[in-house]
Parts: C-alpha cells; sequence; structure tokens
C-alpha cells in the first residue's frame, strides 16, 4: 500500500446478518464512494442513501465526508418504533399492572 491508498470499511447490519466489507482506497475518498465501491448496495438493495443515515465509527456524518485511514462507514436502518416513545409505553404498562411500584410490599 502507497502513501495515496488507505484502508477503509463499510459496515451494515441487520437483526440477522451483518455485514463488513474491508476497502482499499485512494485517499480522500468519501463516505459516498466507500460504499458504492464497497458492493453492499447490490447485497442489500433496501439501502436507500437519501433515506439511511450513516456515521463513522458511531458518529452520524455526511456522505461527501473525506474518509482517513481505517475508517469504517456504517449504514444505519431507520428505526421501527421511537425509542422515547417505547419507553414511555413500557413505564405506562408497569405502572398499569402494578409492575415496579414502590408501594408494593414484598414477597415473603
Amino acid at each position: 500500500m502507497n502513501s495515496n491508498e488507505i484502508m477503509v470499511e463499510v459496515a451494515y447490519a441487520l437483526a440477522d446478518d451483518q455485514l463488513i466489507v474491508p476497502l482499499k482506497a485512494s485517499a480522500g475518498i468519501t463516505a459516498e464512494q466507500a460504499i458504492q465501491s464497497s458492493g453492499i448496495l447490490k447485497k442489500y438493495p433496501e439501502i436507500d442513501l437519501t433515506i439511511n443515515k450513516i456515521g463513522i465509527f458511531g458518529k452520524l456524518s455526511k456522505l461527501e465526508m473525506p474518509l482517513r485511514h481505517l475508517d469504517r462507514v456504517e449504514i444505519y436502518r431507520p428505526l421501527i418504533a421511537d425509542a422515547k416513545e417505547v419507553r414511555k409505553q413500557r413505564a405506562a404498562d408497569g405502572k398499569a399492572m402494578n409492575k415496579g411500584g414502590g408501594d408494593t410490599p414484598p414477597e415473603a
């Protein structure tokens, strides 16, 4: 590998499957170019880069972000449910069922 080349990874995960594609690329490659070069869009045609967010090591990023040596581009799936709403619903269900309430006597 010469000084004009870098190694990066492109990652995508489903609930039961994940793919991490190592890629040797020219210095200055953008996240979008790495995703396109990885072939991941052919394997997972449901990925739409106008909808799916991306990040580099868990930090949201833009497609035009230039990559550095050993960066990992992650393609995120859309959320099925809003996590805040799910927590609110669980809390409401727990109160209605007396789960976790402080005034329930301990079992003997």
